[in-house]
């Protein structure tokens, strides 16, 4: 049998959705395009005999850090090294700069194995119900924020991502939102529908509680009582405090780890990530 690894084309980014939707990651129905705009050339797909088995992203922003994903093989393929396989094929587009990965619970001594390193644990919430009683100064974000958007996220992320952004904060059945101080930015989020029903918060960047606590009520009201998902660091303990002070479980976990150093900047900023699959 002939095993081959490729890139996608770009209409194969909704087999990515389509499996995390199986896998009960219920991505958000629209996160394809902005994933796909970030590295196109960073989803890849297994195939054996020309059945597609196997899925993995590794994500380049340009040649300041990366990011593993979607590492997903059809249930009756494990266990054959197809995977494996395209695993290493992935981690060879970003090994030679810092890159990352949340990683479920049963391959963190895979990974560490491959050389990753823990940094620490991911919590994903879910509430219900929630129902803000008081509002807030803040403002959607509109296209002519993208600058002074994009500069904030940046000294929060670990590289620009300017083409991700700007599909994300616009992509539709979602809603992202802004603190400002004049012209500078004090924190901003995104919350969108998911595929499964609910919605998903990230990210969540704020430069204090307060600030935080005002976007993800404001956000959570965008929801209008439905289910609501945050992922959060558990080593920003303000970030977990805020979750539960609202009764959100958690319901997930994951880790976060690094390859090549641990390239953060001010992880104390970050509330709720912006995804699993991208970082």
């Amino acid at each position: 049998m002939s095993y081959t690894i490729r890139k996608i084309i770009p209409k194969e980014i909704k087999l990515f959705m389509d499996w995390a939707e199986k896998e009960g990651w219920n991505p958000g129905l629209n996160d394809g395009r902005a994933f796909l705009f970030t590295d196109p050339a960073g989803f890849l797909v297994g195939e054996l005999d020309g059945e597609i088995i196997a899925i993995k992203s590794a994500i380049r922003y340009g040649n300041e850090f990366g990011f593993m994903g979607f590492y997903i093989v059809k249930p009756e393929f494990r266990g054959k090294g197809y995977g494996y396989k395209l695993w290493w094929e992935g981690f060879n587009r970003v090994m030679n700069i810092p890159s990352g990965m949340d990683g479920v619970p049963e391959q963190q001594e895979n990974y560490i194995k491959s050389g990753y390193d823990f940094a620490y644990r991911q919590i994903r919430f879910e509430g219900k119900d929630i129902i803000p009683k008081a509002s807030f100064n803040v403002q959607p974000v509109v296209e002519a924020d993208l600058c002074n958007i994009l500069d904030y996220d940046k000294t929060i992320f670990p590289a620009s991502r300017a083409a991700f952004i700007k599909e994300w904060v616009m992509m539709p059945q979602s809603l992202t939102l802004k603190i400002d101080e004049g012209v500078t930015i004090k924190g901003y989020g995104t919350i969108r529908k998911c595929v499964n029903g609910g919605f998903k918060i990230g990210p969540l960047f704020a430069d204090n509680e307060v600030y935080a606590k005002q976007l993800f009520l404001s956000l959570i009201d965008f929801a209008e009582g439905n289910p609501v998902y945050i992922d959060t660091p558990e080593i920003n303990h303000h970030a977990v405090e805020l979750a539960k002070a609202y009764g959100m479980k958690p319901v997930f976990e994951t880790a976060r780890m690094y390859h090549g150093g641990n390239p953060e900047r001010r992880r104390e900023k970050i509330y709720g990530v912006t995804s699993f699959e991208l970082g």
